[in-house]
């Protein structure tokens, strides 16, 4: 049964994709956690599909509400225009500031397009530390579209890979050749959940007051929630 495959295979996935990365996330946490508590935005950026994953760390109940996420309006349909995402990034940088000792992830499944590279090479040129989302196994396998040559992992400071398939999905359709069920979604979630509670564990050990948003469907949670992110006025994409 394909439910049952894609079940199976996506259990599996998740546990290597966490054991692979925990290294990469281990030394982030502190780096990132020391940046949250002087006061530091994080950023994320993700073209098509990919912004659900950025999203997800966004305004999210139990979540850091210092992250804030750079929107591609046209949902990924110009991400190969040559110069587009600089100018999306540089406009972004005008709205919410992207500052020098600040992190950025970029996430894109594949790493060859252009938007998420320039977003990239923008943020690095602020001074500020890139993390890329990828499939290593993918980005190996296909040509990059920018016209520098290089893919997203080739430019970040530090990579965490989703782990996943050349063209994401993992299930076979009965010895077709098509394949079915993505994993980068899920996969970038868990990781990305995970990287927050790195930076959770070392602010905790510093004894520093967590800058996490509430439910807004408990009681009193609008109003602390607004009370924190006023803290961070003008350089949230998100506020409420």
């Amino acid at each position: 049964m394909l439910k049952e495959s894609f079940h199976r295979t996506t259990q599996v996935l998740l546990d290597r994709a966490y054991k692979q990365n925990q290294a990469t996330i281990e030394k982030l946490g502190p780096l990132m956690a020391e940046s949250v508590k002087s006061g530091g935005v994080i950023h994320t950026f993700g073209s098509g599909h990919s912004e659900i994953i950025g999203k997800e760390m966004v305004g999210r109940a139990g979540g850091l509400v210092c992250v804030s996420a750079m929107i591609d309006t046209t949902a990924g349909f110009i991400e190969n225009l040559n110069g587009y995402g600089a100018e999306l990034a540089e406009k972004y940088d005008r709205n919410y500031g992207l500052r020098a000792g600040e992190f950025i992830i970029v996430i894109s499944n594949s790493g060859k397009n252009c938007s998420p590279i320039e977003v990239a090479e923008y943020a690095k040129s602020k001074g500020m530390t890139v993390i890329a989302l990828t499939s290593i196994g993918m980005a190996q396998l296909v040509e990059t579209k920018h016209p520098g040559g290089k893919k997203l992992h080739e430019i970040a400071d530090f990579t965490l890979d989703n782990c996943g398939s050349m063209g994401d999905a993992i299930v076979e359709l009965a010895n077709t050749g098509k394949f079915a069920g993505p994993t980068s979604t899920m996969v970038g979630a868990l990781l990305i959940n995970t990287l927050q509670m790195e930076i959770l564990e070392h602010l905790i050990s510093e004894g520093i007051e967590l800058p996490l948003l509430k439910s807004l469907n408990t009681p009193g949670g609008k109003e602390f929630n607004i009370d924190l992110m006023s803290r961070y006025k003008g350089r949230l994409s998100k506020p409420l």
